[in-house]
């Protein structure tokens, strides 16, 4: 039996115009999420969280962009990053994307 430690699988909801269309589309919400997290744990916590019914989940890896910054244009590079996209039944809703 493998010894499962807990980690906080969404970090937060992503809202920008394209997600936006997306939950007014598709009804597909995006959310950042943690590293270790899988498409399993994903589904389970949304649906845990927000009391829906999940039918799909994509989980996009984002790599960090390499940057540069002050007088002496140090190098480095952004975090990377993790989102995943949720598809929903047409009859639920996350009221967290609703924007006046």
């Amino acid at each position: 039996m493998k010894n499962k430690r807990k980690i906080r699988v969404l970090l937060r909801p992503l809202i920008t115009e394209k997600s936006l269309k997306l939950v007014e589309e598709q009804n597909q919400y995006t959310f950042l999420i943690s590293d270790g997290a899988t498409k399993e744990d994903v589904e389970k916590e949304v649906e845990k969280k927000f009391d829906v019914e999940v039918l799909k989940v994509r989980v996009i890896n984002i790599k960090g962009k390499r940057i540069s910054w002050g007088r002496k244009r140090l190098s480095g590079r952004k975090a990377n990053k993790r989102k995943a996209i949720v598809t929903l039944d047409k009859s639920d809703t996350i009221d967290l994307f609703k924007v006046k």
